[in-house]
């Protein structure tokens, strides 16, 4: 979707085009633009604002189709309540959810064309506004080769109407940046497992350079001289090769240590040969999500030129049952050193992430390491879909992410860390196993499990299991991959270190 933002005095010129026409109303007292729209609909905005259902709190819409004296074929006129339920805190992100609603109230209209007004007075409303409906506008349709224009949205086009155009033009440049990001993010979690395989990824990657991101791909000889051999195991039985790759943007210090983003990328995961029950294993291709929003991440900062530098590490492979794949009982030696008994070859995007958190910490020297993962089932069974699963080694690094989720609406509960749950995963004939004793505590162990592996970096481990996919939709996502963790970081960045 295109978004383009004109002066109230552009679209007086003639600028409208014959489609949707939304007016944002906040008080009894229309401004110029409002009242001009009032005036030449017969009152129409001001007998809705008298409507006892039409609630200013609650951000009430009302469409009218054919609207008398506008060119437009349909006008929603919108409620815009300017606080958040935290009042002011939070105010952007209530903002952008309006832009996800207002999207949403086009449903599957057939006009082309859509021009949005919010009131001026409303400080930076119009940029967030228009961010929230270009999230929202992603869908990813492209095996659909019998499409009929009922079935989905036409409008292609947005006018944002504003008199502060050149500021909120400003405003939208970098938010649309990310949102790019996001939208590569959900592209890639989003295709079938026969499309995205690690070399595919590793190739989507390599388009990044264009922005100035310098990509690596290590493939499986190049890992086994650096010793991964718990990354390249998962993927023994799969017929495609597994990758590792690497990639940097240098927007900060010449010398400045990076932050680094490491990413879980198994694009299908069987379960291996302690293979998955067969119900709803088709959902196993978004098993690579927390690469894909390592990947979103580093073309939104990439995009908007982020005065940072970054690293993200991406451990791509498959996990497929086969003569080759591993084996419960087998022992795999880590990079670092370390061994792991394997005890349930399903648990392999701990394996993935154990060699590539510790090839970051050993290269880069980052100042924080953030991994991104779906590991666990049972992080969906003790959060549902509304929170990531959050564990840290560092109180302030928590805090920060915490507060980053609230902002964006990603949000996070961060879950405990001790000594005590390592003794679930010491094994008897290696140094670790990669799963626990019992049913308890089975997200918290494996990231025990992986902090074995940060060699004492600041670091903190996102369970993003059940957040990365939605079967219904949420305010900025239609239904499928949500891109979690783009925006969080990308906010965690420009908060803390831009």
């Amino acid at each position: 979707m295109k978004i383009s933002f004109m002066t109230p005095s552009e679209y007086n010129q003639g600028a409208e085009e014959a489609g949707i026409l939304v007016v944002g109303v906040h008080s009894t007292d229309l401004d110029s633009f409002q009242e001009a729209i009032d005036s030449v609909t017969g009152g129409q905005i001001q007998r809705i604002m008298t409507c006892p259902e039409f609630k200013m709190d609650k951000g009430s819409m009302v469409h009218i189709p054919h609207p008398q004296g506008l060119k437009a074929q349909h006008l929603i006129v919108v409620a815009v309540n300017t606080k958040s339920k935290d009042g002011k805190a939070h105010l952007a992100l209530h903002w952008e959810n309006l832009g996800g609603d207002i999207l949403s109230a086009f449903g599957k209209s057939q006009q082309k064309s859509a021009t949005v007004y919010m009131p001026d007075s409303v400080g930076d409303m119009a940029a967030s506004v228009s961010y929230g409906l270009m999230l929202k506008s992603w869908s990813f349709d492209k095996y659909h080769t019998k499409k009929t224009p009922n079935d989905f949205c036409q409008v292609k086009a947005v006018h944002v109407v504003t008199s502060q155009k050149t500021s909120v033009e400003t405003l939208f440049d970098p938010l649309q940046k990310v949102a790019k990001g996001v939208f590569l993010t959900r592209e890639v979690v989003s295709e079938p497992p026969n499309v995205l395989f690690p070399e595919s990824m590793a190739q989507k990657a390599k388009e990044l350079e264009k922005i100035g991101v310098k990509v690596e791909v290590f493939g499986e000889a190049e890992m086994k001289k650096l010793g991964m051999h718990a990354l390249v195991g998962v993927g023994l039985g799969s017929a495609h090769e597994s990758k590792m790759v690497v990639l940097q943007w240098k927007g900060g210090e010449k010398d400045e240590a990076p932050l680094a983003f490491v990413g879980k990328g198994v694009t299908f995961d069987t379960g291996g040969i302690s293979i998955k029950p067969s119900q709803d294993m088709d959902e196993m291709k978004y098993d690579m999500a927390g690469s894909g929003a390592v990947l979103g991440l580093m073309k939104a900062l990439a995009g908007r030129k982020a005065k940072v530098n970054v690293v993200g590490v991406l451990g791509m492979t498959e996990n497929m049952p086969d003569g080759k794949a591993q084996r419960p009982g087998d022992i795999v030696t880590t990079m670092s050193g370390q061994t792991i008994e394997i005890l349930n070859t399903d648990a392999e995007g701990r394996l993935v992430l154990s060699d590539a958190l510790w090839y970051t910490q050993d290269r880069f020297k980052p100042k924080t390491i953030i991994d991104l993962a779906t590991l666990t089932g049972a992080i969906v069974v003790a959060l549902g879909s509304d929170h990531a699963g959050l564990f840290s080694n560092d109180d302030t690094l928590a805090e920060q992410l915490t507060k980053a989720g609230l902002e964006t609406g990603e949000k996070l509960w961060r879950l405990p860390l001790s000594e005590a749950y390592d003794k679930d995963i010491d094994s008897v004939v290696a140094d670790v196993k990669n799963i626990g004793s019992g049913r308890g505590a089975g997200s918290i162990t494996a990231a025990q499990f992986l902090q074995r592996f940060v060699n004492k970096t600041k670091w903190a481990h996102l369970d993003i299991a059940g957040t990365a996919w939605d079967k219904k939709g949420k305010k900025l996502s239609q239904a499928g991959a949500t891109a979690v963790g783009v925006r969080l970081l990308n906010e965690w960045v420009k908060t803390n270190y831009e």
